[in-house]
């Protein structure tokens, strides 16, 4: 990540995008993604969450096991409030990689 506190934004290293968040995507869809790459406000970083959905709704997370830009721990660490947790053998963005894979998560939570 490129963090600059002078703009008070933050994102993805263009340069190692690729190989941290999409390595498992075909090549056209990780140039695609990359296109999209815009800089977040640090504010989101700061800020304290004030509503939470998943205290009133049911969650589930799903655990990215090849993603090298949150490691698979962190990630079990933050799903530890979901009613349920999937793992899928998957990079940062299954939703790219696997589309039809999250697409029947979905499918069975409705």
């Amino acid at each position: 990540m490129d963090f600059d506190p002078d703009g008070g934004t933050f994102g993805a290293r263009p340069e190692l995008f690729a190989e941290t968040f999409v390595q498992d995507c075909p090549p056209d869809i990780a140039r695609g993604a990359a296109d999209l790459l815009t800089r977040q406000t640090l504010a989101v970083t700061q800020q304290p969450v004030r509503a939470a959905a998943w205290r009133d709704v049911p969650t589930t997370y799903v655990v990215c096991t090849e993603d090298r830009g949150t490691p698979a721990a962190a990630q079990r660490e933050f799903s530890r409030r979901a009613d349920k947790v999937i793992e899928v053998n998957a990079g940062h963005h299954p939703f790219l990689s696997q589309p039809h894979t999250i697409a029947g998560i979905i499918a069975n939570l409705l």
